[in-house]
């Protein structure tokens, strides 16, 4: 058995904006911890994990990675 085993880990939620508001963010939940996703702002922002490498969210920004309140 890992550590992990018997300590909940730390999720996140992806703060992004709504496509129809520039007033309301979308949420998503993300699985690691907020220290585990890269944030790159530009034309596009995009949100890495840098776990494995994967593209997260690739769109509008601004975008944030917060700490979940339920993990």
């Amino acid at each position: 058995m890992a550590l992990s085993d018997f300590f909940a880990s730390e999720t996140s939620v992806l703060l992004v904006p709504a496509w129809y508001s520039s007033q309301v963010r979308e949420e998503r939940d993300l699985p690691f911890a907020p220290g585990d996703y890269k944030v790159t702002p530009g034309p596009r922002w995009t949100v890495t994990s840098l776990k494995d490498g994967a593209t997260i969210y690739d769109g509008i920004g601004p975008v944030e990675v917060r700490r979940s309140s339920t993990g």
